[in-house]
């Protein structure tokens, strides 16, 4: 074969293996297209488009009369496609570019008419389907801006897209912020809010999202792919008006005392349920937050407030009586090398009810000591059957764990009875020892606090929450006999007399002070005390327990003078305002020509309300939200009727109800005087412009 033949060879060789890789090239075009095109497809997409969460609205909370304690309003960021249907053509786009960058300018006041027209223009430039307009716009505000030019083509020609987020809203402010408490990503959930986020969150739904230039994604569609569930709303046990007395009542103390912290709790005696709770950290001098849950979470030494316990086993027991006598031997009682001191008792020889009174150290100290040294368990035992060595398993989160020693406890030694007798060498939560307390105003049956009432879903009840009794009876009736008798002795007779004591209603309950430990140098060097006071009233027939704790007052620091008025404000105002605790009123009759009370204009609801507590039916028949006394006597009502433009007549009204209507009704009301609206500067059903102003007259 010669050397042309051989080339000629090659090439048709070289030619033969570029013909079959081009058909190979073809056969796998066509296989990829045609065989494996559904498949590269599907992969092409899910690269492009994905299905995005959409967050549900949280469900409501409720105070006990049913006010928004937190609630879920929308707020949305809007995004514009500047080639919407609406405005594909440039014409359609410039003719009404100006008057969007005007109206905006306008509606949102942070740029300039000319700086908004220009940011629309270049984003028509760059092909900008997806466009920021605005973050965190409100429901109202979205209403107007889809009247805006070139928005008002449309949901689908005039480009805006508005992306439905959730905020969380508190009406009430700070009003029992860490029992409604929070919950936020990364962050241990609190209170109400964590508890029970499985009903509150709702469900999320769909939405397929387009990816597009720029790595930013964008619905596909307007509408959600697939809806999502609201939550469930949650009826808690607060009662908003007495939770703001509380607050105001321990910020006051907090502040004129100094101290570092502060909790106050009010329990329903039958219920156990939570009708206010408190808690206040000094942040600055004079300034105090609701940081954290001390109520719940703190556990600490309880000092004499656990006296209750201690003479609770003794009476139990049958080792003391409330007659028995008690040498307080100089105010001193040494235990191995323990003195246990009394500052305010002398040599004096006691009763057991007198040193309850009087909240001897030394009296429970040698009782306890005395009676049980020889067979601590039995003391220790009694203790752990009325549960204060567990917690309450409360429906939030957070409970301190209590801490009840006993014999077989390491840390046990032969000074720790005595101590515990008074308080120390032991730690229970503020909630934990208002519970024991309540058991003693329930007649001996002891239940479990509770925050939640009822759980809706669409105003249907999915499920409700009944006392959870965790002793029936907690000593024999002999013996709660007497511990009333000693409680209210404390009010009547002892450290509470000064403060708490009324001639209106009777409180029984017990004064506590401790010194708190300084860290590694336990009780050396500065001390620093906790005052608190827990009890129940009406002491004859209880329908309301309440616990004060006050950490580290300035100055005094006895439970009596620091946390005792905290206590007198709030039962004094809770008093006041639930009728049903008015017996003596609420048994008597109106007959014959008795005339029925006056009563002022305002709320049908309220006026309502007043009636039925005194057993009193009320002339208010019309359905209207606000009625009008209709005589100088107010004993008969017609319905008020308001609308925006027109005067409504406020005669005969409170301060309150009347700045409502007329604010409702677009009036500037001017206040002249205290007491009920008795004249009106415009006349009822008169028609005025908004803003108008209205002079009130009140007497």
């Amino acid at each position: 074969m010669n050397i042309r033949t051989d080339i000629l060879l090659r090439v048709y060789i070289a030619f033969g293996l570029i013909v079959f890789l081009a058909f190979a090239v073809l056969f796998k075009l066509f296989h990829v297209q045609f065989v494996q095109g559904d498949k590269w497809k599907s992969m092409a997409d899910s690269l492009s488009t994905k299905f995005a969460n959409v967050e549900a609205a949280r469900g409501n909370i409720y105070s006990v009369d049913g006010r928004l304690l937190a609630t879920s309003v929308p707020e949305y960021e809007l995004h514009m496609d500047l080639y919407a249907a609406g405005i594909e053509e440039d014409d359609a786009f410039n003719s009404k570019v100006d008057s969007l960058g005007n109206k905006m300018s306008r509606f949102f006041g942070d740029k300039s008419e000319k700086q908004y027209t220009r940011m629309l223009r270049v984003a028509r430039r760059d092909s900008a389907r997806y466009l920021l307009i605005r973050r965190k716009v409100t429901h109202q505000e979205l209403k107007a801006i889809r009247k805006f030019p070139i928005f008002n083509l449309g949901r689908y020609k005039g480009g805006l897209i508005a992306e439905q987020q959730n905020k969380r809203i508190f009406p009430f402010k700070t009003l029992a912020a860490r029992t409604i408490g929070y919950k936020n990503q990364n962050v241990q959930p609190v209170g109400l809010e964590g508890a029970y986020s499985s009903y509150i969150d709702g469900e999320s739904g769909k939405r397929l999202m387009q990816r597009i230039a720029g790595g930013v994604w964008m619905p596909v569609n307007q509408d959600i792919e697939i809806a999502p569930k609201d939550g469930a709303d949650i009826i808690s046990t607060i009662d908003i008006n007495i939770q703001d007395v509380a607050q105001r009542a321990l910020q006051r103390q907090l502040i004129l005392s100094k101290a570092d912290f502060g909790c106050v709790i009010l329990m329903e005696v039958a219920t156990g349920e939570i009708r206010a709770i408190a808690n206040f950290t000094k942040v600055a001098e004079g300034e105090y937050k609701e940081k954290f849950n001390y109520a719940i979470a703190q556990s600490a030494e309880p000092g004499s407030t656990f006296k209750l316990a201690s003479y609770m086993a003794l009476l139990d027991d049958h080792k003391v009586d409330t007659s028995t006598k008690v040498d307080c031997q100089g105010g001193t009682y040494k235990v191995y090398k323990k003195i246990i001191k009394d500052s305010h008792l002398g040599n004096q020889v006691i009763s057991v009810k007198r040193a309850f009174e009087v909240s001897s150290n030394v009296a429970v100290a040698k009782l306890v000591y005395q009676n049980y040294k020889d067979n601590p368990k039995q003391f220790t035992d009694k203790l752990y059957d009325l549960h204060l060595n567990e917690k309450l398993g409360l429906q939030i989160p957070g409970e301190g764990s209590p801490l009840i020693k006993n014999p077989k406890s390491k840390s046990w030694s032969g000074l720790t009875l005595p101590q515990m007798a008074y308080g120390y060498e032991s730690k229970i939560t503020p909630l934990q020892m208002l519970t024991l307390y309540n058991s003693v105003a329930n007649n001996g049956k002891m239940i479990a606090p509770i925050f939640v009432r009822e759980i809706r879903r669409l105003g249907n009840t999915v499920e409700t929450f009944k006392p959870r009794v965790i002793n029936e009876k907690v000593c024999s009736d002999e013996t709660l006999g007497k511990l009333k008798g000693m409680m209210e002795g404390v009010v009547e007779e002892g450290g509470g007399k000064d403060v708490i004591k009324n001639a209106i209603y009777k409180v029984a309950g017990k004064t506590g002070t401790a010194q708190v430990a300084n860290g590694k140098l336990g009780y050396q060097g500065k001390k620093s005390y906790q005052a608190s006071f827990c009890g129940y009233f009406p002491a004859e027939k209880p329908k309301y327990s309440m616990i004060v704790v006050i950490n580290n007052p300035q100055g005094a620091y006895y439970g009596a003078l620091v946390s005792g008025p905290v206590f007198r404000d709030v039962a004094d105002k809770v008093y006041a305002s639930d009728a049903q605790m008015y017996d003596p009123l609420k048994n008597q009759t109106f007959v014959g020509a008795v005339k029925r009370p006056a009563v002022k204009s305002g709320q049908s609801k309220a006026t309502q309300s007043v009636y039925r507590s005194f057993g009193m039916k009320s002339d208010v028949m019309a359905r209207g939200e606000y009625v009008s006394a209709a005589d100088s006597n107010g004993t008969s009502e017609h319905e008020i009727k308001y609308t925006e433009g027109r005067v409504p007549d406020v005669n005969g009204m409170g301060l309150k109800d009347a700045l409502y209507l007329l604010g409702n009704s677009g009036l500037r009301p001017l206040v002249k005087g205290s007491g009920k609206v008795v004249r009106q500067s415009l006349a009822a059903g008169l028609r005025v412009s908004k803003g108008y102003q209205i002079v009130l007259e009140l007497e």
